[in-house]
């Protein structure tokens, strides 16, 4: 087996995906601290925020690389997760630094628990993909 585009595409996607899993996992963690009350929806914010924009270009790279690798199941899987954060970060709130999440509104019941289970949704995709990549 001899080491090309396709092996370091998967690589490079596996150690992707571990930053992309504490990303998740500091998601789920930071609002459940938000849901019980250990913090104020502006520190959150504040240290939500600027994680949003790196996971999404770090999801994007890993989805280039492999459709420059041509590996096109792979991209498959990724595609809809893709549409999602393009989607998401389109019908964010109206601020004036990049992010998705607004003090104002994010200690809404609906809300806080949509961005939770959106934090676990993505844990899980990006475990499986972990999984995935290491068997690519």
């Amino acid at each position: 087996m001899a080491f090309n585009l396709a092996a370091f595409s998967y690589i490079v996607a596996l150690i992707s995906d571990v930053f992309l899993i504490f990303f998740a996992i500091f998601h789920v963690i930071t609002f459940d601290e938000l849901k019980t009350g250990y913090k104020n929806p502006i520190d959150q914010c504040n240290n939500l925020n600027p994680l949003v924009l790196p996971e999404y270009i770090l999801h994007i790279v890993i989805n280039i690389l492999f459709l420059v690798s041509e590996q096109y199941f792979t991209l498959l899987i990724n595609v809809p997760l893709i549409t999602y954060h393009v989607w998401r970060y389109i019908n964010r709130p109206v601020m004036t630094e990049p992010g998705l999440y607004d003090p104002t509104s994010i200690m809404n019941a609906y809300d806080l628990s949509m961005y939770q289970r959106e934090g676990w949704v993505k844990l899980a995709f990006y475990l499986l993909s972990f999984f995935y990549y290491l068997y690519g």
